[in-house]
């Protein structure tokens, strides 16, 4: 069905109202950028601070009062049983990359998305140390800055820069390795996924375990550059559903993906079944 133009409408308004609460969502995380934050970690193991949850805190009043029909999704907040099945739906990571965050590192974003019908409609990852914002919205491209982005191979005969651990890496089969060049781990997801769609990377490879929150701004940003995320099957992600009630994943999750820019999605594909094939057989 073609989109009609109060959907066309409905995008742009989101965009300009997530936009503008990153924007002073980036400025609450810098207050406690490169100080001493309090931190836990969360079931033990990864760790949120008084950073994340201020800023969560903003995010969730001021997108929720704009708009009050709408359902949320975050990284630091319980989901709201009353606000799932809504329309559409915020999907937020306050700070993405919180340990580089803590870390003092500049490679962290305020992620926002609006999803309807398990697909993103607009996004934007506000990258405030580094003054980078990106942005997109549904049929309408990818932007960093206001200036258009796309995901493409490079063509001048340089190796596929391709980030994920380096134990990985030399486990790559050697003729897919000679091809690609090993690229620094990236601590924000989400901002990685954006370096392929702004073509920096031609790909990465997400571990099992990625949530809505981590993924759905991205992904449209790479989408309307060019490029895809995409399962193992193959397929696009959808986002919203508690998945994990059915499948015994945590709700909210995705197994392994692939994200790559134009035209190296199939071969990112294949190589990540052949690993993962291996591993299971070892």
């Amino acid at each position: 069905m073609p989109e009609s133009n109060t959907d066309k409408l409905a995008d742009t308004a989101d965009l300009q109202l997530i936009r503008d609460a990153a924007a002073e969502a980036g400025k609450i995380a810098l207050h406690y950028y490169g100080k001493d934050p309090e931190v836990w970690l969360k079931n033990g193991q990864s760790p949120v601070s008084e950073a994340d949850l201020a800023v969560d805190r903003f995010l969730q009043q001021s997108l929720l009062q704009a708009r009050p029909d709408y359902g949320w999704i975050s990284e630091e907040t319980a989901t709201d049983q009353q606000r799932t099945g809504r329309k559409r739906a915020f999907v937020v990571d306050p700070i993405d990359g919180t340990r580089a965050f803590l870390a003092g590192d500049n490679q962290w974003c305020v992620s926002i998305a609006v999803i309807e019908d398990g697909k993103p409609r607009c996004g934007v990852l506000d990258v405030p140390v580094r003054k980078e914002v990106l942005t997109a919205v549904h049929g309408q491209g990818a932007f960093q800055n206001d200036r258009a982005i796309s995901a493409h191979l490079p063509d001048d005969g340089r190796s596929y820069p391709v980030a994920m651990s380096r134990s990985h890496f030399n486990e790559l089969p050697e003729g897919f390795r000679s091809k690609v060049a090993f690229a620094s781990y990236v601590p924000s997801l989400a901002y990685r996924i954006a370096k392929v769609g702004r073509s920096e990377l031609a790909g990465t490879f997400v571990r099992g375990g990625a949530h809505d929150w981590d993924l759905a701004a991205a992904d449209l940003l790479l989408s309307e550059a060019g490029g895809k995320l995409l399962t193992l099957e193959g397929q696009a992600l959808s986002y919203g559903g508690e998945r994990g009630m059915i499948t015994g994943r945590k709700p909210f999750s995705h197994d392994v993906l692939v994200a790559a820019v134009a035209g190296f999605d199939g071969e990112m594909l294949s190589v990540v079944r052949q690993l993962l094939s291996g591993h299971d057989n070892a």
